[in-house]
């Protein structure tokens, strides 16, 4: 009875996982869009957390479904009607170099595929038993991968202080 409970877990978070992606694309509100994409998240966690994958499914909803989402909620209330149609009437280039990029990454996809049917991605990976523990995961992070880990962080700033500047900026010019 517990394995069928788990499966129809599994299901249920899988059409979740879908349908809020499809609601993500398809609302016209950037709002609507934000908090479907939310959704989504939470899925995504649901799903983590049936592949026994606590840490990452935590993390998944404090980093993401809460900071990541609080900013662009925040952002699309700032910039209000002015976010509804951000590309619009934009250059035909960018229309195309977006095509581009979709179509190089859906052929990168389908080649991964038909290698991982030819047997070549087959070979299995030796998994310690700490691989994806918090402990494991912060060592990482402060030694391996250190650069990268403060990196993003100065990344994180500057886009904190941009957001500011812009916002101080916009300011000074409604006032005038």
């Amino acid at each position: 009875m517990g394995n069928i409970l788990v499966w129809v877990l599994w299901i249920l978070a899988a059409l979740a996982c879908i349908g809020s992606g499809v609601a993500v694309i398809s609302f016209t509100n950037p709002f609507y869009s934000a908090l479907a994409l939310i959704g989504n998240l939470a899925s995504l966690a649901a799903l983590f957390l049936l592949a026994s994958a606590e840490f990452v499914a935590a993390a998944q909803i404090l980093v993401y479904a809460g900071a990541v989402m609080v900013m662009f909620l925040f952002v699309i209330a700032y910039l209000g009607g002015r976010a509804d149609a951000p590309w619009a009437g934009g250059p035909k280039w960018l229309q195309l170099g977006s095509f581009v990029v979709g179509a190089a990454i859906m052929i990168e996809v389908i080649v991964a595929l038909i290698a991982k049917a030819d047997g070549r991605l087959a070979d299995r990976a030796e998994i310690e038993r700490s691989f994806g523990s918090p402990a494991e995961i912060g060592r990482l992070f402060l030694t391996d991968h250190l650069l990268a880990f403060e990196i993003t962080s100065i990344v994180l700033l500057v886009a904190a202080v941009g957001g500011v500047v812009l916002a101080l900026k916009t300011e000074a010019e409604n006032e005038a």
